[in-house]
């Protein structure tokens, strides 16, 4: 026995109101998303050209200008850090480097603060962070 094929793919036309509407449920999705906070502190570090880094096992520190520190993904207050870098520095065999990415506002004494909890919790080397210059382009050869 033979079925007559009455289904016909796409038989009315392209309906272009459904993508659209799809389309403009993403685009909101994607304008929320950018919108959320994201963990960390808004910092400016400041510019310097040419500094060496390191090629030792590294941990990175951010600490804004009122204090607030962030480090392994957490905000810390300044007896936390103190725990943060200990427990760092036992997980490390080896000489460890702090990077600290400090905003251009902290002072010097806060520098210091951190540089003793690093020194206390066993690790030797500090950097400082910095943000590299803008080099002019130069010309391209005709």
């Amino acid at each position: 026995m033979k079925f007559p094929r009455n289904a016909k793919l796409l038989r009315s036309p392209f309906e272009a109101a459904p993508f659209a509407a799809v389309f403009f449920l993403l685009l909101i999705f994607l304008l929320l998303g950018a919108l959320l906070p994201t963990p960390g502190l808004p910092l400016q570090l400041p510019l310097a050209a040419d500094l060496p880094g390191t090629d030792q096992p590294t941990v990175y520190l951010a600490v804004d200008e009122y204090g607030r520190y962030f480090f392994a993904n957490t905000n810390l207050t300044g007896g936390q850090l103190a725990v943060g870098l200990s427990n760092a520095a036992v997980r490390v065999h080896g000489p460890l480097t702090l990077v600290i990415n400090a905003d251009q506002r902290v002072t010097y004494g806060q520098l210091v603060q951190i540089a003793v909890l690093a020194h206390q919790a066993g690790i030797t080397n500090l950097l400082l962070a910095t943000q590299p210059e803008a080099r002019p382009q130069a010309a391209p050869r005709p």
